[in-house]
């Protein structure tokens, strides 16, 4: 994680301080004081519609490929909500091990979308493991339960992330 605010380093260091002293939580991530805002511009970070300094509240999930994969803009008077953005974290993580999809409101532990067949054998296939199982509507939509050996990856990066983080 990075913060990048266009605050300078001690408005960081002052606004860092103060959750320490108030919650007792140290943030465990650099802030990078963009005082030009060349870097929040560059992100698209910057509200011309309101001001063209005040930067709005973004969130950019990158993964370890350096592909952003997911970016929230929140307005300048709306705070983040944390949970949705671990929960995205956590679904980038189970669709890609899983080689499938997260369904609409899907939280962890529910049920994913498996890819949808690519032959017509396959496809008859998947018609036949719905009607047995009755794990999906159709062909092309049908669910199953994450891998364990995906759950226990996911877990083993929470925890270190949990490490980290103290």
């Amino acid at each position: 994680m990075i913060g990048l605010s266009i605050d300078s380093n001690p408005s960081h260091l002052a606004w860092l301080n103060d959750i320490m002293l108030k919650t007792g939580i140290e943030i465990p991530f650099p802030v990078i004081a963009d005082r030009s805002g060349e870097i929040a511009r560059k992100y698209g970070m910057i509200s011309s519609n309101v001001s063209t300094t005040e930067t709005v509240r973004n969130v950019f999930i990158i993964d370890d490929k350096g592909i952003v994969r997911t970016i929230f803009i929140y307005p300048l008077n709306v705070g983040r909500w944390i949970p949705e953005i671990l929960r995205v974290v956590e679904a980038l993580q189970v669709a890609d091990c899983n080689k499938a999809s997260t369904p609409a409101n899907w939280i962890p532990g529910q049920p994913i979308i498996k890819q949808s067949p690519t032959t017509f054998k396959g496809l008859q296939e998947r018609v036949r493991e719905i009607e047995k199982d009755k794990n999906g509507i159709s062909w092309y939509l049908s669910l199953k339960k994450s891998d364990e050996k995906c759950n226990k990856q996911i877990e083993q990066n929470k925890t270190l992330n949990e490490k980290i983080g103290k």
